[in-house]
């Protein structure tokens, strides 16, 4: 068990203060984003090394692990990554320039475009993606097997609730 963090100052300033709140969520969510923040932040240096933030890491990636060699049209990559077509057309664009990607006609339509990685992209994002795995591997080495598969099985749950809770 971790000792006392930030967090439970922060809960045990409420309880002092507003005795009445439950804040076991405010203790759920305040360590997620802490450690969200922290490993992002980490993820952000590590990708810094190969030349890309982590928005670009995400479409390098998409593309390597949900696209074929034909690529992925600009609509279906921006709705993989959840951002509007505003926003992927400007990291395509970056990501041209660099020589990670290439955007050619669609030969079932050729009003449309695919997106595909070059073979310098696709070096990138297989070096990116072994860096940014063992940075999160270090990060989470406090942890045993056991409470590791138990992390993620409450992380899974939460996230599943959280979900329906946005549904609704």
């Amino acid at each position: 068990m971790a000792a006392h963090d930030g967090v439970d100052v922060i809960v045990e300033q409420w309880a002092r203060e507003r005795p009445d709140l439950d804040t076991s969520a405010m203790a759920v969510f305040g360590r997620i984003y802490r450690a969200a923040r922290m490993a992002g932040d980490a993820q952000e240096r590590c990708y810094a090394r190969f030349g890309i933030t982590r928005a670009d890491f995400d479409v390098l990636a998409t593309l390597r692990r949900a696209a074929g060699p034909e690529g992925l049209s600009p609509g279906r990559l921006t709705s993989a990554l959840m951002l509007t077509s505003g926003g992927m057309t400007g990291r395509l664009d970056r990501l041209e320039r660099a020589g990670h990607l290439v955007r050619t006609p669609d030969p079932a339509d050729r009003r449309a475009l695919l997106v595909r990685l070059t073979d310098s992209g696709r070096a990138l994002i297989d070096e990116a993606v072994t860096a940014g795995l063992a940075v999160q591997q270090q990060l989470l080495s406090g942890l045993s097997g056991t409470r590791l598969r138990q992390a993620e099985d409450l992380l899974r749950d939460l996230l599943a609730s959280v979900e329906a809770g946005t549904q609704s």
